[in-house]
């Protein structure tokens, strides 16, 4: 049996949070606008054009990201077959269960690279408007 390794486990982990942030967020800006009406607030339109911006950068720097670690990746990934069509030449053959992990690990970066600008700012977000709710309870 084997055990998932730390990378697996931050991934699902930041995965876990990431799940737990979006509806939460979802649910208060859409509660903010439902209750907005056709008129929002000055405060009610500064959300809502935050959101947007939002998205907008965290996609642009989640795609940035992922290419740059994909470019890592792939260069890494290609050393290492190289070697290992060498290492045949030398009689030191490379397990396939090495590449298929390597594969595994490059895939988990690539993602984890692409989901960390939207778990950042998703997780900022749930913060700052539950403490916004909190404040208002009071």
């Amino acid at each position: 049996m084997r055990f998932p390794s730390r990378r697996s486990m931050r991934f699902a982990m930041k995965a876990a949070e990431l799940a737990l942030a979006v509806p939460q967020v979802m649910s208060h800006r859409v509660a903010r606008m439902v209750s907005a009406g056709n008129i929002p607030s000055a405060r009610d339109q500064r959300e809502l054009h935050r959101m947007s911006a939002e998205k907008v950068a965290a996609f642009g720097e989640s795609w940035s990201n992922m290419a740059a670690q994909s470019l890592r990746a792939n260069q890494q990934l290609s050393l290492s077959l190289m070697r290992s069509w060498y290492g045949a030449w030398l009689g030191n053959m490379p397990t396939v269960s090495r590449h298929s992990n390597q594969f595994q690990a490059a895939v988990l970066d690539v993602l984890a690279r692409g989901m960390a600008p939207v778990h950042r700012r998703a997780v900022a977000n749930a913060r700052r408007l539950n403490r916004a709710k909190r404040r208002k309870l009071r």
